[in-house]
């Protein structure tokens, strides 16, 4: 039995007695109001993941309201959401990210000296998310929208400790095991052949720092998969750009005490995959190197460690033997558990993922910036009402969709 804790808690499922945590947290979340959040794009709306989730999360009575951060290229699409998620029984906003009204509630803040215009993509539809959802909720969960294998035990599992005062955590991310739910294969390519062994080549670089300790904790850093705080979300630094997942566990380092928080198993677990990618802005090489950035600059930032060229060049060389020595051991594990493994394959993407080192250390040396969304206490410091503007915004947007879908007699043909 794996009974193992970590440098943060970790919450294991040894056999836990769901109807127990669902009856207490429904308890809890009557003082404490819970929220789920969805950041998705429209094209998520034509797979059935979504579907699937909304039917689970509709029983979810411990979950008091739904925010869904949309991105969507045109009104029709956004009204097809609109109606789309109708279907919760909570109470259920959907943000539409890029449409005419939130975009202008971003240029005003702009005009005001604090333009976060140029950002998009997750990050962006995170952070708009986390604004709406605390004003009401106290324990905010977040996942996407593409999980094949989602089940109500998913935020269940997120939000129980959150909401159970006597634990005191601020923080779950969960963990699970990437296996294909119909091709029975080990997924997760980023964590298994890039994240895991960089990690343990910076701590054979530069020592047993107490950053890279605590990533190491986390049995999947990447999940996407979270809950927090609402006085977290409205004090946490959104990053906006591939590396999200791990410049989110960057912030927490940063923020809160590690007692505070906890992983949480989430069993078996699946979505859709990336592509490699043709170049390095492309696909998994584009969040390679955007995870590389952040676990650099983090570095930097906590553990005054100074990164060099001559440091990239022995990362480079050092990395490529040990995630060679990873994939003999996933295939062991793989064979063991009668999934299929192809080691070339998996060999190649080391290859790619080793390329990426020198090329993004050097860029990352030549502009360490990068890029993070400011949180939202400044955002409020600017202009103190925004999050009942982007509200009252989203449930303009919903009432003019309602509204069309009322009048388009030929509906859903109208808006495709």
């Amino acid at each position: 039995m794996d009974y193992k804790q970590e440098q943060i808690a970790t919450i294991h499922d040894f056999g836990c007695n769901l109807e127990f945590l669902e009856a207490r947290t429904i308890q809890l979340s009557e003082e404490s109001p819970t929220a789920v959040l969805i950041p998705a794009l429209y094209e998520e709306l034509e797979r059935p993941a979504l579907a699937k989730i909304c039917e689970h999360l509709g029983q979810c009575d411990f979950v008091r309201s739904v925010v869904v951060s949309l991105y969507a290229q045109n009104f029709q699409q956004y009204a097809h959401a609109v109606h789309f998620f109708d279907v919760l029984p909570q109470k259920t906003i959907v943000i539409w990210e890029n449409g005419s009204r939130v975009t202008s509630l971003l240029e005003k803040l702009r005009d005001c000296g604090l333009d976060l215009t140029g950002f998009k993509g997750k990050g962006k539809a995170v952070w708009l998310a986390l604004g709406v959802a605390s004003l009401q909720a106290e324990a905010i969960a977040l996942h996407d929208a593409d999980i094949i294998t989602y089940d109500r035990s998913y935020p269940l599992k997120l939000l129980f400790p959150i909401l159970e005062k006597e634990f005191g955590l601020s923080f779950t991310k969960a963990y699970y095991a990437r296996i294909g739910e119909s091709s029975r294969r080990l997924n997760g390519r980023v964590a298994r052949l890039f994240v895991t062994p960089l990690l343990q080549t910076l701590i054979e670089l530069f020592g047993y720092r107490d950053y890279l300790r605590y990533l190491s904790s986390f049995r999947y850093p990447l999940s996407g998969e979270f809950a927090l705080t609402s006085d977290l979300a409205l004090n946490t630094r959104i990053p906006g750009n591939w590396g999200l997942e791990i410049g989110m566990l960057a912030e927490v380092y940063r923020s809160v005490a590690e007692k505070r928080v906890a992983q949480v198993d989430l069993g078996i677990f699946d979505h859709k995959h990336q592509l490699v990618g043709e170049n390095h802005d492309q696909g998994l090489q584009k969040m390679c190197r955007d995870i590389l950035s952040s676990v650099l600059r983090t570095l930097t930032e906590t553990e005054q460690v100074v990164v060099t060229m001559d440091h990239v060049r022995a990362l480079r060389v050092k990395f490529r033997r040990k995630a060679q020595d990873y994939t003999r051991q996933y295939f062991v594990d793989a064979v063991f558990n009668n999934l299929p493994y192809d080691r070339h394959k998996e060999e190649a993407i080391v290859e790619t993922f080793e390329k990426l080192i020198l090329e993004s250390g050097q860029a990352y040396l030549e502009d360490p910036s990068g890029a993070q969304i400011p949180d939202w206490t400044r955002a409020l410091a600017v202009t103190p009402d925004l999050r009942e503007q982007l509200e009252a915004a989203t449930i303009a947007d919903a009432n003019d969709a309602r509204q069309y879908l009322r009048k388009a007699q030929d509906f859903p043909t109208s808006i495709r």
